[in-house]
């Protein structure tokens, strides 16, 4: 009788805490390069980036919540793209038209048009309640905003972002910038779980452009954010895949993702490594107990098909689905050398293989 009782009270916890699954799915870096301005740019002045995302947008929208590092300011015309990178508005519309939650603002383009691209591009996020997380106003705005805590499904999650550098450009005035120091980010990470979090996600901008394998102070630092209790940790900025682990402790049960690099989401660069990237999809689940853990993870190739001024515009497409003539090699020469990394060093996160099924119209 006593062990019914015990299994009715873990059961009931378990259920008070909400549901007993959830999905969240994490994108690389969304570029703006030249050739996507021009090849947005409409008839009549304006520029439309839907039909980007068409071909990915099942994968994004089936996860309960999905997270992309807008790279790039929306800093208002003229608009730009390397090295100063300015996108106009309609490309947030765009990304969260194909599905994603949540926007990284922590990366070193965050800066390209100053204080005022970084303070105009919170201004219309929020404009659009678009959530964003890595730059902030001043730092009273930092203090109330962050760390960022959703709910999704009934998880408690906090999201936070970091970055290297910006460039070499500075924060003129009072505008911030999270930038990676390990004892600001142990105090947002104690913040995090004292505002309820049960799972802390960081996302870094760090690691060496076009490498394939994570420098030594990327693992440094990851283990750095493992040791703090970090469940997700999430880099981005070398333009190309690194590998991906899950971390998991025989002894304590704990459970960690590590993601050195997702490579681009969409971009118009020109190397094979850096004409794709992956999603990866992790899933949150309760113990019996009703602790929050990061059950399981896998990955998704995408490559970027370019586009042509006023012809066509750049799509961003499954890599198994690629079947343009022109592009299906160079697909192919991506696809083999992300896999030969992957296969040599990832840690249980296999590729997702599953058929995609219920295509998702993206609303133009």
């Amino acid at each position: 009788m006593l062990s019914l009782l015990i299994s009715i009270g873990l059961s009931l916890a378990a259920m008070l805490c909400g549901d007993d699954e959830a999905t969240l799915l994490f994108a690389g870096d969304a570029m703006m390069h030249q050739g996507q301005i021009d090849a947005a740019r409409q008839p009549d002045g304006t520029y439309s980036f839907s039909e980007c995302f068409t071909e990915v947008a099942p994968i994004v929208q089936k996860a309960d919540y999905a997270i992309v590092n807008l790279e790039t300011p929306l800093g208002g015309a003229p608009y730009s793209g390397y090295p100063c990178f300015c996108a106009p508005d309609s490309y947030a519309d765009a990304l969260v038209a194909a599905g994603f939650d949540l926007m990284l603002n922590a990366n070193n383009h965050t800066l390209d048009r100053r204080d005022k691209g970084l303070k105009r591009t919170i201004s219309q996020l929020d404009a659009r309640g678009i959530p964003h997380i890595g730059t902030y106003n001043n730092a009273a705005a930092r203090d109330s905003l962050s760390p960022l805590v959703v709910d999704v499904k009934g998880f408690k999650i906090a999201m936070l972002n970091y970055t290297y550098g910006t460039n070499g450009i500075e924060v003129r005035g009072d505008a911030v910038v999270d930038y990676i120091d390990r004892a600001k980010m142990q105090r947002d990470i104690v913040k995090s779980r004292k505002k309820g979090a049960e799972i802390v996600m960081v996302a870094v901008h760090w690691g060496n452009e076009y490498q394939l394998l994570p420098h030594s102070s990327q693992k440094s630092l990851a283990d750095f954010l493992y040791r703090q209790g970090v469940d997700l940790i999430i880099g981005g900025h070398p333009h190309v895949i690194q590998p991906m682990e899950m971390r998991r402790d025989s002894v304590s049960g704990r459970s960690a993702l590590v993601v050195y690099s997702l490579g681009n989401f969409i971009s118009n660069m020109k190397t094979r490594d850096t004409r794709g990237g992956a999603l990866v999809q992790t899933t949150l689940r309760r113990d019996s107990t009703g602790r929050a853990y990061v059950a399981d993870a896998s990955y998704r190739l995408v490559f970027t098909l370019p586009g042509q001024p006023l012809k066509r515009n750049f799509t961003l497409h499954p890599a198994e689905q690629v079947d343009d003539p022109q592009w299906k090699s160079h697909c192919r020469a991506f696809v083999q050398s992300a896999e030969t990394i992957f296969k040599r060093h990832n840690i249980d996160v296999p590729r997702d293989t599953t058929h995609i099924i219920n295509k998702i119209e993206v609303i133009r």
